[in-house]
């Protein structure tokens, strides 16, 4: 095999191998994406267009010429006239064997080539996507625990306010019983004065009663002293 020919084949069996490797389940694409991301892959990538279009040339070129020599030495190209020995017959299947090995190669390394483009493309847009729906489902998250926040604030402030109406229901109730008490208060207090007037005046009468029965006492008293001295002078 030819060195272009080796290249194509090297370049065929790094593919193969890169493409299994991208392919491996257990590899999440944010690694990838972490690995495409890095100092050496950035350098690289600056100039990945430039890369991919000369390996591009440098396959199409090959498979070209694999073409051509496939047809050089199909039997189709032989002219009746050629007098063919078994040796030449035998080289010249060699020749169209090689040819068409090197068809299949340069092809399948030119159809992986764009295989592994696009498949690395695929894995950065999913990375990106992924880490897009990460903060999609944090921003739903953050705005979804705000919602419950505000719903959890706005219940409190509407619990607040039924205590607080609860509470003015309870003070005005406590008010009109105060209202009352002091009501009844102010009637209690006015029926003790008159209370306390009337004992005043039943006290007044009562000592005017005492004096006046104290004085009575004493008249009769005095009336019955006299009596008795009456009696006395008339039994002299």
């Amino acid at each position: 095999m030819t060195l272009q020919w080796t290249f194509v084949a090297t370049v065929l069996y790094v593919e193969i191998f890169l493409i299994i490797v991208l392919l491996l389940p257990f590899i999440s694409p944010k690694t990838w994406q972490k690995l495409f991301r890095c100092r050496l892959a950035t350098m690289l990538s600056s100039y990945s267009a430039i890369y991919f279009y000369i390996f591009i040339a440098i396959l199409v070129l090959l498979f070209a010429e694999s073409v051509r020599e496939m047809l050089k030495y199909s039997d189709s190209n032989v002219t009746v006239h050629d007098a063919k020995t078994p040796a030449a017959e035998t080289l010249q299947h060699m020749k169209l064997f090689r040819a068409q090995r090197n068809f299949y190669i340069s092809g399948f390394a030119l159809f992986l080539w764009f295989i592994l483009k696009r498949l690395i493309t695929l894995i950065a847009t999913e990375a990106t996507l992924m880490a897009q729906c990460e903060a999609s489902m944090k921003q739903a998250e953050s705005a979804s625990a705000a919602a419950k926040h505000f719903m959890e604030e706005k219940n409190t402030r509407e619990e607040n306010k039924k205590n607080l109406a609860t509470e003015e229901k309870d003070l005005s109730a406590v008010e009109k019983e105060l209202a009352s008490t002091r009501t009844d208060l102010e009637t209690t207090r006015e029926e003790l004065y008159r209370a306390r007037v009337d004992l005043n005046t039943i006290k007044k009468q009562a000592e005017s009663t005492n004096q006046e029965y104290d004085r009575l006492l004493k008249e009769n008293a005095e009336l019955h002293d006299k009596l008795e001295g009456g009696d006395n002078k008339k039994e002299k």
